[in-house]
């Protein structure tokens, strides 16, 4: 079936997608999302991440819209030939299997190429090449590695972060490689071979902690041991063991919370007056606010705190976004139907281009729906 113009920058792109987990997919969803045909290229018994259970079950419904299903075994003969003629149709693949594997293929970049000098060519991988380049990666094991646990953790307790942190940003930067790449191809004709890895993203999202060592010669503490360069900048229990997140960052702030609070003797206490005093007695502090703050209910308090301007959140799970009225009413989550036939909401990505979102133009593929549609337009290019 051929959809109407999407009028996206990325139409006319297409795309070739071998890969699985969050990674690949992330950065093929997103390709998708700006226009791009993105092709999945699946096993004939689909994609194991369809089947996760648990924390895992999410990830295909999450990072496989707007995407067509072609499945090919390219473990045989036939299907690698037939993959072989799908990329040199394409402008861009993207794989992220073990390092080698494509190679061994005969699927990898320099291949390819010789083909189709103008392919784009994406890894998304654990490492860049290096001395770690052939170990196995994944989003935990590069958390423990770059930083990211330690520094999420209390002490002695490494903690990943509660979501797919490195993983989806990797596939982000695959997404800016390819549009770097595409662009330079204007100019010079010819595509080129992109990298993303995992651990060093993981370090790139810790190069901050990183040079805090590097200017105080002092390790950075664990977040939950931090020392906060603001007086409040913490989590309080209220009436109902409703849990908020209060800050106030500028001197301006402390005295409006305080005034919201009805703290006027906190508000006038000359001991207090700046910001830089009251971080020095914030193990004091911080306390005596929590005192005050517990009888206080969550829903009368965000409202005074709103108007007063003082930077404020509910901590919520994630199955109560799909109640969030500003998700709700801005047209950030939107209707998808599933590979099952079901429909679900789902978030857009983060942005808006020309006033608008970029929405959900085709539904979660089933297992090689347009296998026949795409290679029998593949075998008409061919005799053409």
């Amino acid at each position: 079936m051929t959809l109407p113009p999407t009028g996206l920058p990325l139409e006319g792109i297409r795309v070739i997608e071998f890969s699985h987990m969050v990674m690949g997919p992330s950065c093929g969803m997103i390709l998708a999302d700006l226009g791009a045909e993105v092709i999945k290229v699946e096993p004939p018994e689909g994609d194991k991440t369809r089947q996760l259970p648990g924390l895992g079950c999410g990830f295909f419904r999450t990072f496989n819209r707007n995407k067509k299903s072609v499945v090919l075994d390219i473990d045989t003969p036939a299907g690698l030939a037939t993959a072989v003629d799908l990329i040199a149709s394409a402008d861009v693949m993207i794989e992220n299997f073990r390092p080698g594997r494509m190679i061994d293929l005969g699927l990898g970049y320099e291949a390819l190429s010789r083909r189709n000098p103008r392919l784009v060519y994406v890894s998304h991988k654990g490492f860049l090449p290096g001395p770690y380049e052939k170990r196995t990666a994944l989003d935990e094991v590069v958390q423990m590695m770059g930083g990211l646990a330690y520094m999420t953790g209390p002490p002695g307790r490494p903690l990943r972060a509660g979501t797919s942190v490195n993983d989806i940003m990797g596939g982000m930067f695959g997404v800016i490689g390819i549009l770097a790449a595409l662009r330079q191809r204007e100019d010079t004709g010819r595509g080129q071979e992109i990298q993303s890895g995992l651990f060093e993203n993981c370090v790139f999202l810790c190069a901050q902690h990183m040079q805090q060592f590097a200017m105080t010669g002092v390790r950075p503490s664990p977040v939950p041991l931090r020392k906060s360069p603001f007086s409040v900048y913490d989590t309080f229990t209220l009436a109902g063991d409703e849990q908020l997140f209060i800050a106030a960052v500028s001197d301006r702030q402390w005295f409006n919370f305080c005034t919201v609070i009805q703290a006027t003797d906190l508000a006038r206490d000359e001991a207090l007056r700046t910001n830089t005093q009251r971080c020095s007695v914030r193990d004091t502090l911080i306390p005596a606010l929590a005192e005050r703050l517990k009888d206080h209910k969550a829903g009368e308090l965000v409202v005074k705190l709103e108007k007063a301007g003082i930077p404020y959140a509910q901590v919520r799970s994630p199955d109560q976004l799909f109640d969030d009225p500003h998700l709700r009413q801005s047209g950030a989550l939107a209707a998808m139907e599933t590979d099952r036939g079901e429909t679900t909401e789902i978030p857009l990505l983060p942005m808006m281009m020309d006033g608008k979102r970029l929405g959900v133009r085709r539904k979660l593929p089933a297992i090689g729906e347009h296998t026949e549609e795409v290679l029998a337009a593949l075998r008409r290019h061919e005799i053409a």
